[in-house]
């Protein structure tokens, strides 16, 4: 009999181990997948697609805390659909604007992934994450030095692009993969130490040889703000003087990288070109920040938008802002609710990763991440990228869950005994709000 009940028993949790296990599969591949986009559909659609279809058929909820997200992205998407309906017939506009509306269905669906079993689910996307960025780095840096067959596929204008499409978007694509090899590094562990330096040091070496002056930009101001950040938080003085240590070994380890590389022959004249902050592109009446007053001007004109790539009809280029992009692909509407939904990510994103919770390194990084995309969409297009949903994503499942792992314990009165039916609430591992813990404090209460 005990046989048989322990089989009965080992049949019936099995289903859901097997759903479990094919979530962390699918996330995983989703993260992972993120780098390569040679084809369309590209890889990370195919797995997205599958993930969302997969969660929300096995159980996954939308929360309290996910509605202004759901409001902001559907204003945002409608009013690029009203904007289309003028030129539905021309090719590519109808598939530009279902694109959006997936990518906003990415976001959606990270956010309320994240916000459930939050640790481990984060630990999988961003380890899926890891992976792709590095086998993108290495890529774009064999490619660069011609260790590679074929090695001019994965190089535009001697710039290397690795597996993606445009040396402007590996480079981004890299930053918070490189943020959380720089805390990893940070833990002073031998083993992390070695395996998080060597991470950040190929990670920075194919940002660089990307040769753009955005992500560079990014890479420093993001890492600032993240290192920043470790430091305001810890409140061990000792973690505090490790961090300011390690920072002051990190930047002579990367200027040491650049030397060598400036050494190499090409790189130093092709980096001394793209250093210079003014391009000749960048200048003029019809240069990109000349098109971009004219093209705000024009999106006063224009409440219902032009549509998509009807920008570059009127102007020599695409808008190279992705908020005057927004005025023009989804008219009033999706341009006023673009930067709000910037906005509102920010803010829920900062809030919930300042909160001691176990996974808040993570939630620096994304948000660090994350302010460094929506600078640099002053002068790039970032709205199809796929990192800048994920980001959003992430720290909106982030903002929930810290919230939620702070109050969920009910009060019960240490002079009365529970009821049955709450025993197992004495055993969560959630906290009750007493006072701000610290990061070791969450952790050690989470265990």
């Amino acid at each position: 009999m005990a046989q048989a009940a322990t089989a009965s028993h080992a049949y019936t949790i099995s289903p859901a181990r097997t759903v479990e296990k094919l979530r962390s599969l699918l996330l995983w591949m989703t993260g992972f997948s993120g780098a390569f986009v040679f084809t369309e559909p590209s890889p990370y659609e195919i797995f997205a697609a599958a993930a969302i279809f997969f969660f929300f058929a096995t159980g996954l909820s939308i929360r309290r805390g996910h509605l202004p997200l759901l409001a902001i992205l559907i204003v945002y998407c409608f009013g690029a659909t009203i904007a289309v309906i003028p030129v539905v017939s021309e090719p590519k506009t109808a598939m530009w604007v279902t694109i959006s509306w997936f990518m906003a269905a990415t976001a959606l669906f990270y956010a309320c992934v994240i916000a459930e079993d939050t640790e481990r689910r984060l630990n999988i996307l961003m380890s899926g994450y890891m992976a792709a960025a590095i086998v993108a780095s290495l890529v774009a840096v064999l490619a660069y030095f011609h260790a590679i067959p074929g090695a001019d596929s994965f190089l535009l204008y001697g710039r290397a692009k690795g597996t993606f499409n445009d040396p402007n978007v590996i480079g981004p694509f890299l930053v918070l993969p490189g943020l959380l090899a720089i805390h990893r590094a940070l833990s002073f562990r031998l083993k992390d130490l070695v395996i998080g330096g060597t991470q950040v040091s190929i990670i920075v070496i194919a940002l660089l040889l990307s040769f753009s002056r955005g992500a560079w930009g990014h890479f420093a101001a993001s890492a600032a703000i993240f290192i920043g950040l470790l430091f305001v938080v810890s409140t061990d003085a000792r973690e505090r003087t490790r961090i300011v240590g390690a920072t002051i070994a990190g930047v002579g380890l990367l200027a040491l990288i650049l030397v060598a590389l400036l050494s190499m022959k090409g790189v130093g004249s092709l980096f001394t070109e793209r250093a210079t902050l003014e391009q000749s592109y960048d200048m003029g009446q019809l240069g990109r920040f000349g098109r971009h007053i004219l093209g705000f001007e024009l999106a006063l004109d224009t409440p219902w938008g032009l549509g998509p790539f009807q920008f570059a009809k009127r102007f020599p280029e695409d808008p190279h802002n992705v908020y005057l992009n927004s005025f023009m692909t989804g008219g009033w509407m999706g341009g006023l609710a673009y930067p709000l939904l910037v906005l509102m990510t920010l803010w829920a994103g900062l809030k919930g990763a300042l909160r001691a919770t176990p996974w808040r390194p993570v939630l620096l990084a994304t948000w660090a991440t994350f302010i460094g995309v929506v600078g640099e969409g002053a002068i790039i297009d970032t709205d199809h990228w796929r990192h800048f949903w994920l980001l959003a994503g992430v720290l909106w499942g982030g903002a929930v869950a810290a919230s939620r792992y702070r109050v969920e314990i009910p009060r019960i009165s240490p002079t009365k005994d529970p009821e049955p039916g709450l025993a197992s609430l004495q055993r969560t591992d959630r906290i009750t709000i007493v006072r701000p813990l610290s990061e070791r404090g969450a952790a050690r209460l989470a265990h």
